[in-house]
């Protein structure tokens, strides 16, 4: 048997021990061209024989140029090497163009990341939990997912968010997050939870009120919500009321909830069917449930268990349909009088229905027994006997009679053409909201030659433009704007919103968000010149004190003064004729500018006929008069002069634009230091010329005087 042959020093059994380091040290190379794997296969292809003795591998070195070499046993390497193993020479580089690199080589760097905190972790969780609630309504489920996050010490953190998310969305959110608080409150989440989160709104309702217009009213809403369902305690307001500036959007908060809600008679009541009630119970359904109590009460006869049954409705601000519904049965099934007069006049000896729902109810009934009389013949007179029974019995006002329309045929004749006019006025609203034709419409009202009932008007068109959409509502707002001094009067204006605010309660019937919607048309009306501030001083002084109208004519005001009021109330409704506002000031600003260049007379006015918005010629005549001050050019009133010769610009838009230079005359100042002067010496060319209306005054009307 052949002795194993030696290669150098090595035996066969270090051979083999080497060879096996070979392969583990390939499989373990991060690259399949590292150092380590090509010196390891090039010295075994080397090997044998014919190989030259090597003295150790470790001595072996591969140059960036992929040579290997021998280098000294503990040298630092000589020409073309890399150096020792711990060589921190800062010459040495890698060459990322070698064709052999390779940048797993690359020195490691370290590269900063934000590490979220549990907190973090939570804010996201819980815009997950608020946004599957208001998909599902199930409470027991967001309970649930609320404990499994684990983080109790954040809880106010999702009282803010639900509250803040809640306020952006319709009146089923609203709604939906209140019953929401009051099923964790004490279980899931601490009431010092629950008063800490409801202090960082009021903290950050600044913030809140640049996304969402009535942030104010609907959060003071929320706060009297929670104070009702007994999830923060009525001392929270004065205590919280102290830490806040007596300027902050916080502190009006915590007085509107005080004084609109909170002090308000049968506040719970209100505050807690404000979004829709709890139980979601609707209009339609209470009526039915009204029409079932009264027959099964008919029926029985039982009074004391029909009194229970319009008890546990738990609708005391509806108790006037329970009224007029009684009525027309009474009507409908004579036999039955005795029964009902029996009820009603033991609901009002028992509190149980007030006197004020009493009386909504037979004034209710007395505006509509026109039509009832059409199935019901006898109907007038038959309500005439309920009224003198009711009044002589004690459990109806006699102050009713003084306003209830039963009295004669001279009031049926007033009635009879009130009721045509509604019905023609309906009609031609609607065609105004299907053809947008304004000049139309104005036709329209003038061929019914009823400027006695202008008011009426304006009710209908608000009212009817609340149920519908976005669009309509702009529409109704560039109306008013359009009928303003050119058609209705500013006391029409005035008595046509002293009746939407008076019949506030019974829009909210059918219209859910009545009072934010009445609120925008006010303070939009403000904003166009519709209403001037000073009228909703006279429109307050018309209503009675706390009730809903008081409240939403507040809202306007907050509206009003608002920062940037006027560009967000511009916008409230998107624009619905097709033109911004805005858009028509830059048409009108270009064409002025182009006549002062040019001087074409009629070549402006063409421009100014080609807007086709007669209702903002007033704009025209402010814009012009203010150009004339800025530029000292008043050849600009030659070109007013042509419009009002043509017609094209009336009277009453002309005096309208003088008002609004007027009105705005200290600002003007700022810049144009003789404006006052130049302003009379314009008033007296247009009295000149009968520009303006005789009751026009040069000088701006003190408070007093326009309150007066």
């Amino acid at each position: 048997m052949a002795s194993p042959k030696k290669e150098g020093f090595l035996t066969d059994g270090q051979r083999e021990v080497l060879k096996i380091a070979a392969q583990n040290a390939e499989v373990l190379s991060s690259s399949p061209r590292s150092p380590t794997s090509l010196l390891f296969s090039e010295y075994h292809n080397k090997g044998g024989p014919a190989g030259k003795a090597s003295t150790g591998v470790r001595h072996v070195r591969r140059s960036h140029s992929g040579k290997l070499v021998r280098v000294k046993k503990d040298g630092a390497g000589g020409k073309g090497t890399w150096g020792k193993l711990l060589d921190t020479d800062s010459n040495t580089r890698l060459d990322r163009n070698d064709p052999n690199y390779d940048s797993c080589e690359e020195p490691y760097e370290l590269v900063g990341a934000t590490i979220p905190t549990p907190f973090d972790d939570y804010k996201k969780s819980v815009v997950t939990i608020i946004e599957e609630y208001f998909s599902t309504g199930d409470v027991e489920l967001a309970a649930s997912d609320l404990k499994d996050l684990g983080s109790d010490e954040y809880h106010h953190y999702f009282v803010k968010k639900l509250v803040s998310m809640a306020m952006d969305r319709h009146d089923k959110e609203k709604e939906m997050a209140s019953v929401l608080l009051s099923a964790l409150y004490a279980d899931v989440i601490s009431s010092a939870q629950i008063s800490q989160g409801f202090v960082m709104l009021l903290e950050s309702v600044d913030d809140l009120a640049l996304d969402i217009l009535d942030a104010v009213d609907v959060l003071a809403l929320f706060i009297a919500r929670a104070v009702v369902d007994d999830i923060l305690p009525p001392a929270f307001l004065a205590r919280v009321k102290r830490t806040l500036a007596e300027s902050s959007k916080g502190f009006q908060v915590i007085q509107t909830a005080e004084k609109s809600y909170l002090s308000a008679p049968h506040h719970a009541e209100l505050v807690e069917r404000r979004w829709g009630g709890c139980t979601h119970i609707t209009v339609e359904e209470v009526k039915k449930k009204i029409t079932d109590l009264l027959r099964e009460y008919i029926e029985g006869g039982d009074t004391a268990e029909a009194c229970r049954c319009i008890r546990e409705l738990g609708v005391s601000f509806f108790h006037h349909e329970v009224v007029k519904r009684a009525l027309v049965l009474a009507m409908e099934i004579p036999t039955s009088e005795p029964l009902i007069l029996k009820l009603l006049k033991e609901a009002a000896e028992e509190c149980l229905i007030s006197s004020s729902q009493m009386t909504k109810g037979f004034s209710r009934l007395a505006e509509s027994l026109d039509d009832l009389s059409l199935d019901i013949p006898s109907a007038k007179s038959f309500f005439q006997l309920l009224v003198l029974k009711a009044i002589s019995e004690g459990w109806l006002d006699p102050s009713f009679l003084k306003s209830a329309p039963v009295d004669g045929e001279g009031r049926d004749d007033e009635n009879k053409k009130l009721r045509r006019y509604k019905e023609e006025v309906v009609t031609i609203i609607h065609e105004y909201f299907h053809s947008d034709d304004i000049p139309e419409l104005i036709r329209s009202l003038e061929e019914l030659a009823t400027p006695e009932f202008n008011p009426i008007f304006i009710k209908k068109l608000i009212t009817l433009a609340m149920d519908r959409k976005n669009r309509e509502k702009e529409m109704a707002s560039v109306l008013l704007s359009a009928l303003s001094m050119e058609f209705f009067s500013s006391d029409d204006i005035v008595n046509g919103f002293t009746m939407l605010l008076e019949s506030a309660e019974d829009t909210a019937l059918d219209i859910l968000d009545a009072s934010n919607e009445l609120a925008l048309f006010l303070a939009r009306a403000v904003i166009d010149d519709v209403l001037a501030p000073l009228n909703l001083e006279e429109i307050s002084s018309k209503l009675p004190p706390n009730c809903s109208g008081s409240e939403t004519l507040r809202m306007a005001r907050s509206l009003v003064s608002a920062r940037h009021a006027g560009e967000r109330l511009l916008r409230c409704w998107g624009g619905g004729t097709g033109w911004a506002v805005e858009d028509a000031k830059d048409k009108i600003t270009k064409l002025l500018e182009e006549y002062e260049t040019g001087g074409d007379v009629r070549e402006a006015c063409q421009c100014i006929r080609d807007l086709g918005m007669p209702f903002f010629n007033h704009e025209v005549v402010k814009k012009a008069l203010v150009m004339a001050m800025e530029k000292k050019n008043d050849r600009i009133l030659d070109l007013l002069q042509e419009c009002f010769s043509e017609g094209l610009i009336t009277i009453n838009q002309m005096t309208k634009g003088f008002s609004r230079v007027r009105d705005g005359l200290d600002d003007l100042a700022l810049d144009i230091p003789n404006a006052k002067e130049k302003f009379r010496s314009y008033v007296e060319n247009a009295r000149k010329h009968s520009w303006l209306l005789p009751s026009f005054s040069a000088a701006s009307p003190s408070p007093v005087a326009a309150a007066t």
